[in-house]
C-alpha cells in the first residue's frame, strides 16, 4: 500500500488541469467545448484527449473533481503497479469509444473516466475474491452503487454514452487484470 500523498499524484495533477482549463475557458471568449468528443469526425477525435479535461458548469466540474480524486486515489493507493495502465485506458479508450458509438453531440467531462475507475474497483474486488479487493469494492459500492443509475439515458444533457462505455471498459480491465494475475499464480 502506498502512502495517500503519493497515491493523489495523478489524479490531482489531472483534477488541477480540470480547474486550470475551466478558469481558462471563463477568461477568454472562446468556449473550449468545442475540443469536446464530436463522435465520428475528424475534429472530434481531439477530444479523445482533451474532452476530461472541459466542463460545461461550475457544478459539473465541482461534481466530477472528488470522484476522480477519491477513485484515483484508491486506484493508486492500492493498486499501485497496474494504476497507471487501468488509469490511462479508463481515460483513452472510453474516449475512443464515445468517439465511435455515442449520439451526434459534443461529450465532455471526466464522467467517463470516473465511471471506468469505479466500474474497475467494484468489479476486480469481485473477480479476485481477495480480502482487500472485496473490501475495496463493497466500500465503492456504499459510496457509489448509484453510479449504476447514470449509465441509462436520463437527460438529454448528460452523455449517458460516456458513463456507460466508461463503465464497459473499467468492467472489462477488471476481468483483463484479474485474469492476467490467475494466470501468474498459475
Amino acid at each position: 500500500m502506498q502512502s495517500i500523498s503519493s497515491s493523489m499524484l495523478v489524479p490531482s495533477r489531472l483534477v488541477f488541469l480540470m480547474w486550470g482549463v475551466f478558469f481558462l475557458d471563463q477568461l477568454y471568449p472562446v468556449d473550449l467545448a468545442m475540443f469536446g468528443i464530436l463522435p465520428r469526425t475528424i475534429r472530434g477525435l481531439i477530444g479523445i484527449f482533451t474532452a476530461p479535461l472541459l466542463h460545461g458548469s461550475v457544478a459539473h466540474l465541482v461534481s466530477n473533481t472528488m470522484p476522480v480524486l477519491i477513485l484515483g486515489t484508491v486506484l493508486y493507493m492500492f493498486y499501485r503497479r497496474i494504476a497507471n495502465r487501468v488509469f490511462l485506458q479508463c481515460y483513452f479508450l472510453t474516449g475512443l469509444l464515445v468517439w465511435l458509438f455515442a449520439r451526434t453531440s459534443i461529450h465532455i467531462g471526466a464522467s467517463g473516466l470516473i465511471y471506468g475507475l469505479a466500474f474497475f474497483l467494484i468489479f476486480f474486488g469481485l473477480f479476485q475474491r481477495d480480502f482487500k479487493s472485496l473490501l475495496i469494492s463493497i466500500v465503492i459500492l456504499i459510496f457509489y452503487g448509484g453510479i449504476f443509475y447514470g449509465v441509462l439515458p436520463t437527460q438529454s444533457y448528460v452523455s449517458w454514452e460516456s458513463h456507460l462505455l466508461g463503465g464497459i471498459v473499467g468492467f472489462f480491465n477488471a476481468i483483463n487484470t484479474g485474469s492476467q494475475k490467475l494466470k501468474k499464480l498459475n
